[in-house]
C-alpha cells in the first residue's frame, strides 16, 4: 500500500493538469457545437463525459500495473491486434461510417478497433525494437521492422487513411529514437516513395478524392475543398478575441464540417480567437513536453521506447489535425487528442497517458 502512495506522488502533475484542462475545453466546445439545437446536455457532450470518465479508470488501473509487464509479449499483442482489426468484416458487427468500414457496433454504441490498436502496436514495436535495436543499423534490419510494422499499417489503411499515417508515423518516430541512420532511412523513403503509384491505386475513392482535393485547393467542387474553406472563414472570424462560447456563427449555421471531431479546432478558432487557439496549442506543447521529459528520464530503453511512441502519436495527430482546418494537410480524418468527440479516440488517448504517466512515475526514486 506504501508502495503505490509512493508512486502517487511521482505522478507528473502538469500533463494531469494539461489534459485536464484540455478534457474541459473539449466538453465546453461539443457542448457549443449543440447548446441552440438540442442543449448543453446533448448526447455527444455525454458521451464525451462518459468516455472520459472510463478513460480515468483506465488510467488508474494501467498507473498501478507495472509496465515491463506486457514485456515478451507481444506475438500475443500483435495477434489480438490483427483479430480486433479484422472484427470491422465480420458480418452484422463492423459498420461503415463516414466512408469507410472502420467501426464495430456494440448496439448502444461504436468503437473504432484501430484507436485501441495503437497502444497495442506500440507495446509491440517496443518490445520488437529493444530486443533487435542492434540490427538497426543497416537496410536488413531496417526492413524487417517495416515487416513488423507493416501488415498492421496495411489493414488500417484499408480501413482509414488517416489512422494509417498515425500508425506510420508511430513507427518512424520509434525506430529514429531506436537508433536508425538517416541514409539507411532515406534508402527505404526512396523506396517507399517509387511504392507510391502503386498505393494509390488500390486506394478507395474518397481516399483518391482527398488527395486530389489537396493537391487543388482552389477547386471548390473537389470533395472536402468548400469544407476546409470554410472551416478557415471560421477561424479567420474568430480573430483576436473570438466570437465568444456559444456564439459561433459558421459553427450554428453548420458551415463547418464534422465540428464535434476532424474541425473542432475550427470552432475554437471561431469562438475563443486567436489567444484561444493559441492557448490550445500551448496546452499540447506542455504535454509533449512533459513525454519528451519522461523519455529523458526512463529508467530503462523499453520504458522509453513506448513513451517515445505515444509522444509520435499525439504529436503527428495533433499537428496534423490543426493543420487540416487551416488547408496545410490534407484532410484525413485525424482526431484531435483528448478534444475530438469519440470515446474510441479519449479511451485510447487516456490509456496512452496512464502509461506514460506509469513509466514517468517508476521512473523516479521511490522512497520508503
Amino acid at each position: 500500500m506504501k508502495y503505490f502512495y509512493n508512486l502517487n506522488r511521482n505522478v507528473d502533475r502538469l500533463m494531469c493538469a494539461s489534459v485536464l484542462i484540455l478534457a474541459v475545453i473539449s466538453v465546453l466546445m461539443i457542448g457549443s457545437t449543440t447548446v441552440n439545437s438540442t442543449g448543453f446536455f446533448s448526447r455527444s457532450v455525454i458521451v464525451q463525459m462518459a468516455a472520459y470518465f472510463l478513460g480515468l479508470i483506465g488510467v488508474f488501473i494501467i498507473f498501478r500495473i507495472n509496465y515491463v509487464l506486457f514485456e515478451g509479449f507481444e506475438k500475443q499483442l500483435y495477434v489480438l491486434s490483427l483479430i480486433l482489426l479484422f472484427l470491422v468484416y465480420v458480418p452484422g458487427l463492423g459498420v461503415e461510417q463516414f466512408s469507410s468500414r472502420a467501426w464495430i457496433t456494440l448496439g448502444f454504441t461504436t468503437i473504432q478497433p484501430s484507436e485501441l490498436v495503437k497502444i497495442l502496436y506500440i507495446l509491440i514495436l517496443a518490445g520488437y525494437l529493444k530486443t533487435h535495436q542492434d540490427d538497426l543499423y543497416n537496410f536488413k534490419g531496417l526492413f524487417k521492422s517495416a515487416l513488423v510494422a507493416g501488415p498492421i499499417i496495411v489493414i488500417v489503411l484499408k480501413e482509414d487513411l488517416g489512422s494509417a499515417l498515425v500508425f506510420a508515423a508511430i513507427w518512424v518516430v520509434m525506430i529514429f529514437y531506436a537508433g536508425i541512420e538517416l541514409k539507411v532511412f532515406a534508402k527505404f523513403f526512396a523506396l517507399v516513395l517509387a511504392a507510391v503509384p502503386v498505393a494509390y491505386m488500390f486506394m478507395a475513392d474518397y481516399q483518391k478524392e482527398r488527395i486530389e482535393a489537396f493537391l487543388h485547393p482552389e477547386n471548390l467542387d473537389l470533395t472536402g475543398n468548400y469544407q476546409v474553406w470554410q472551416s478557415k472563414v471560421a477561424i479567420g472570424s474568430g480573430g483576436l478575441f473570438g466570437k465568444g462560447l456559444f456564439n459561433g456563427t459558421q459553427k450554428e449555421l453548420d458551415y463547418i464540417p464534422v465540428q464535434t471531431s476532424d474541425f473542432i479546432f475550427s470552432v475554437i478558432g471561431e469562438e475563443l480567437g486567436f489567444i484561444g487557439g493559441l492557448a490550445v496549442i500551448a496546452l499540447y506543447a506542455l504535454l509533449l513536453i512533459r513525454l519528451m521529459k519522461i523519455v529523458h528520464n526512463a529508467s530503462d530503453f523499453y520504458g522509453a521506447l513506448i513513451v517515445t511512441g505515444i509522444l509520435g502519436m499525439f504529436a503527428f495527430q495533433i499537428f496534423e489535425n490543426i493543420a487540416m482546418t487551416m488547408g496545410l494537410m490534407p484532410v484525413t480524418g485525424i482526431t484531435l487528442p483528448f478534444m475530438s468527440y469519440g470515446g474510441s479516440s479519449i479511451l485510447s488517448n487516456m490509456i496512452a497517458l496512464g502509461l506514460a504517466l506509469s513509466i514517468g512515475a517508476r521512473s523516479k526514486k521511490i522512497t520508503f
